[in-house]
């Protein structure tokens, strides 16, 4: 080989780093890089991987060989680079702007416009390359699609029994035409124009499947707050959901957060908990412990392997809204436009945190100091118990999903990309590793959802949805805050471009 040709791979590096990498779109050969994979025992040091059309289609050791210059392909020297599958984060919803309600989005059409458009990049920002939205429809998926950045997605069907959680809180009857997989048991008046053949278990799941969806979303949720006494679902209901939906080849997820919710999942058969358990309704006990009624539950989850989702950002969500300083966190302007962050700030951007104020019985004239210790004083039991029994479950090597369900609510302390690594930092001090969160949003989550046959790992064929990192993120998650380059379908993508205050 020339000394010239020699020079080209690191020319091209150059020529990578000049240009804008959302508009490149080249094959990529990634030089002498540690690859760092959940189905691998130990990494693969000093690795050649080639990326074609979007694909894996070569790993080598890259020591001894000679690099051949490709036309159109990029050259990446990987040195003292680790190189990861990109994140799954299996529990999310992208129809939602967190803190604004659809009113507030049509009264404020930049502010919205730039929240929409800067959302995908945040989640892509933290390593997240596929999303799971867990109550969406074809519709909501074209929307997201249409972003020319945003990460890969799939998404459940919300089966929801009619006017039950989470459909009771739109206004009727415009709650039927949102909820197209909402079920009506036998019995029940149908709302008029709605057919109730078209709404029972098998014909839910079906037009489910034929939309495209990859799982389906039951719920047990009597409700909280000031809403209570919500129906829920007969347990014959969701046995036939299950039913219908092993036999489509479809996981099923359910809302189920307390005991009660919990038991009825193992009854009926569900796949996966798409919560921790931290209340207790039918125990009535105050304890945040494990008592033996959660290890009861918690053993049966256990023997039978079903997939568990912590989400203990949720509950940090609600109390922080109420915090006067995290709005001042300095990690907000990354992941959120400065527009969205001062509405936030407004009084009808605080709309949200007035409400769960008033929930929590706070007073008006309370001081920001009493606020937050009112507000850590009231989720502390709750936080601890979801703290609790991630421990136990975490410590008998239960089937680890992670998810976040961002936004939990209209609550803007639930940022897009930013709440993943924070439900991160809530894992490991429930005693999860590194390792093991690196895993679960890795290979277990596309298991889990069925999508291991193209994302998960480093191999050969699958999509090159990939993380070029500083750090091994096996041994800490502050590699998910240093990430070099984000590869996106085989699409190179610089942090440093889609951060919400990058100059564009």
């Amino acid at each position: 080989m020339s000394p010239m040709l020699s020079l080209i791979p690191r020319i091209q590096w150059l020529v990578l780093a000049a240009l804008p990498s959302a508009l490149l779109a080249a094959d990529l050969q990634i030089e002498h890089v540690t690859i760092v994979s959940p189905e691998r025992g130990n990494p693969m040091r000093d690795a050649l991987v080639r990326v074609h059309d979007g694909r894996i289609v070569a790993i080598s050791t890259a020591k001894g060989t000679t690099t051949q210059s490709r036309r159109n392909t990029i050259a990446i020297d990987g040195s003292g680079l680790f190189l990861a599958p990109g994140l799954i984060d299996s529990h999310v919803h992208l129809g939602d702007i967190p803190g604004m309600m659809p009113d507030q989005e049509a009264q404020h059409p930049n502010i919205a416009k730039a929240a929409r458009e800067q959302i995908p990049r945040s989640y892509l920002l933290y390593g997240f390359t596929t999303l799971i939205d867990l109550i969406s429809t074809p519709q909501g998926m074209v929307r997201w699609k249409s972003h020319a950045i945003a990460p890969n997605a799939y998404f459940c069907g919300g089966a929801a029994l009619m006017d039950g959680y989470a459909m009771n809180y739109a206004p009727k009857p415009q709650r039927y035409q949102g909820w197209p997989y909402m079920l009506i048991e036998p019995g029940t008046q149908a709302p008029d124009g709605i057919d109730p053949a078209l709404h029972t278990p098998q014909a839910v799941v079906s037009r489910m499947k034929s939309d495209g969806a990859i799982c389906v979303k039951t719920f047990f949720e009597r409700g909280f707050g000031g809403v209570r006494n919500l129906p829920v679902p007969k347990l014959e209901t969701i046995r036939e959901v299950v039913k219908a939906a092993h036999a489509a080849g479809m996981p099923v997820l359910m809302h189920a957060n307390s005991d009660e919710a919990q038991r009825f999942a193992l009854d009926a058969g569900v796949d996966i908990m798409a919560h921790g358990l931290w209340n207790l309704y039918q125990e009535h006990s105050a304890t945040s412990e494990v008592t033996p009624g959660i290890k009861k539950i918690l053993d049966q989850e256990l023997a039978r392997n079903v997939g568990l989702q912590p989400t203990m950002q949720v509950l940090y969500g609600l109390r922080d809204v109420i915090s006067p300083s995290f709005l001042s966190d300095p990690r907000l302007p990354r992941v959120l436009p400065s527009n969205l962050i001062d509405w936030y700030r407004s009084p009808e951007g605080q709309w949200f945190h007035i409400a769960v104020s008033q929930d929590m019985k706070l007073p008006a004239d309370a001081s920001p100091s009493e606020l937050e210790h009112a507000a850590n004083e009231q989720f502390a039991s709750v936080i601890d118990r979801g703290k609790h029994v991630t421990t136990y479950l975490v410590a008998r090597h239960g089937r680890m999903l992670f998810g976040t369900d961002t936004p939990s609510a209209p609550t803007y302390a639930n940022p897009p990309g930013l709440n993943g690594w924070l439900e991160m930092l809530r894992l490991i001090d429930a005693g999860e590793t590194p390792a093991q969160i690196f895993k679960s949003a890795t290979l277990t989550n596309a298991q889990a959802l069925k999508l291991d046959r193209d994302i998960g790992t480093v191999q050969v064929g699958k999509r090159a949805d990939l993380l070029l990192l500083r750090q091994d993120p096996t041994q800490t998650i502050d590699a998910y805050t240093g990430i070099v380059k984000v590869i996106l379908n085989g699409r190179l993508l610089d942090p440093s471009e889609l951060a919400a205050n990058a100059a564009r």
